[in-house]
């Protein structure tokens, strides 16, 4: 038996180059121009992806929400649960290197032919012990290892959206509240307005199509105030929900501007600069990539351990305990007895289903390495995305500006032509509605901005506190 053994053991040296042995090398290159042609990377580790998240969301109300919804959020909790459920495989992978005992207590009773009956017992302990000379314990421990670093990865993914969703949340609430009070205060005017337009036609300057056009106007206004007091309650029922709390009014800031009237950047970036590191540290940073690579990982070993099944199995098994059975005799007191054996299993009849087996397992290897391709490539269009959204919302912010700056001097101008006579009360209604969609817009534009640097966030791993 000891020969076979060693037989064994040699044939495993002679075979180790047929893959069952063989470890997963990480990936280290990521395609070229990754973020776009037009997107230069700095070959830097100071970028967003390095932050953490309480040094981009400064404003103190959004990081207790943040905080609160780490805690609290079913789905990050479920995705911890998940990694202890994938701890627990690799335990008991690594226990599956490890002899197993057994205590195999049996008494039987026996009679022939209305004899005295006999008592016959044993009380053994059993151990088996599986020797892994061909990988198969080896591989399955690798790919439960594979699974819980995967699932770590997941729940950092589950973390970082988390994150991002709440801050995008917030921030829709802050743009929205800004468009009520835009709203709100236009309301206010427009009914000054109405009542101006009534005493001109009053005083024979306007007539009543002039006022009815300026009431309808009025009333139109009044339903928008309407409908994004129904958003903003719409996106706190949404918040407390990803809160994991009952639908609630919600504390929370404001998109302000300086003395000047410019708009103040609820986010902190050095120079307000967006650096976004180099293609290859997305292999690092983002967990979705990282995890679809474990998925990549822990299906090569998949593969190996199907290879393995072609090879024999040894198994050291024995035991030893008292027993009062000695063949056909019964003795008193027990005795000690010990036994010892080596079995070789060499599969015979299954070899196609062995074969069918490692056929599956490359095929799965070979989705998992086109999945993580695809996770790579969407990664690199996500951060792409994300630097043009905020560039053009960073464009358009001074266009805005100057728009609304023009905007209110041909209000002004038009309304006193209009108590003049000299213009019609069309050309009000114009400019002012014009007005409030351009004040309307440079609200969404500014949140379109701050959603773009949450999104570039996201896009590039989610911070250094995920990792």
């Amino acid at each position: 038996m000891k020969k076979q053994i060693l037989l064994s053991a040699m044939a495993a040296l002679m075979l180790s180059g047929c893959g069952i042995y063989s470890k997963y090398h990480p990936a280290t290159e990521v395609p070229e121009g990754l973020y776009g042609e037009e997107v230069v990377a700095a070959d830097t580790l100071s970028n967003i992806a390095s932050l953490d998240w309480r040094e981009i969301f400064t404003d103190p109300q959004l990081q207790a929400l943040i905080e609160q919804g780490l805690q609290n959020n079913t789905d990050l909790q479920a995705a911890q649960w998940r990694v202890k459920e994938a701890e627990a495989t690799l335990l008991s992978a690594k226990l599956a290197y490890l002899p197993s005992f057994a205590l195999a207590p049996q008494g039987t009773v026996s009679s022939f032919d209305k004899a005295k009956a006999t008592q016959a017992y044993s009380l053994p302990v059993t151990a088996s012990w599986a020797i892994d000379i061909f990988g198969s314990i080896r591989n399955a421990k690798r790919q439960a290892k594979a699974l819980l670093e995967q699932s770590r990865d997941y729940k950092q993914a589950v973390q970082t959206q988390l994150v991002a969703g709440i801050a995008n949340a917030y921030y829709t609430l802050l743009m929205l509240d800004a468009q009520l009070a835009i709203s709100q205060q236009t309301e206010q005017s427009w009914k000054e307005t109405v009542d101006a337009t009534r005493a001109l036609m009053d005083a024979g300057m306007a007539n009543e199509a002039a006022v009815s056009q300026m009431e309808a106007t009025y009333y139109t206004i009044c339903t928008s105030v309407l409908s994004l007091k129904e958003q903003i309650n719409q996106v706190e029922n949404s918040l407390s929900l990803i809160l994991a709390e009952t639908p609630h009014a919600l504390q929370r800031g404001s998109l302000v501007t300086d003395a000047s009237g410019s708009w103040v950047r609820p986010y902190s970036l050095e120079g307000n600069t967006l650096s976004v590191g180099i293609p290859v540290e997305l292999l690092a940073n983002r967990p979705d990539v990282r995890s679809a690579e474990r998925s990549l990982e822990a299906a090569f070993y998949s593969t190996n351990a199907a290879r393995s099944a072609f090879y024999p199995s040894i198994v050291l098994s024995g035991s030893a305990g008292w027993t009062n059975s000695a063949g056909s005799m019964i003795i008193n007191p027990a005795k000690f007895v010990a036994t010892a054996v080596a079995s070789l299993t060499q599969p015979l009849f299954n070899k196609g289903t062995n074969i069918a087996r490692l056929k599956i397992a490359k095929a799965q290897q070979e989705e998992a390495r086109l999945s993580f391709q695809q996770t790579l490539l969407n990664a690199g269009t996500e951060v792409n995305e994300a630097l043009v959204q905020v560039q053009t919302a960073r464009d358009k912010s001074d266009y805005y500006d100057k728009q609304i700056i023009s905007l209110h001097r041909a209000l002004e101008s038009t309304s006193l032509l209009m108590q003049h006579g000299n213009t019609t009360y069309l050309e009000v209604l114009t400019a002012q509605q014009t007005l409030l969609n351009a004040q309307l817009s440079q609200v969404a534009n500014r949140v379109t901005e701050i959603q773009g640097v949450i999104n570039l966030y996201q896009a590039l791993g989610g911070g250094s506190d995920n990792h």
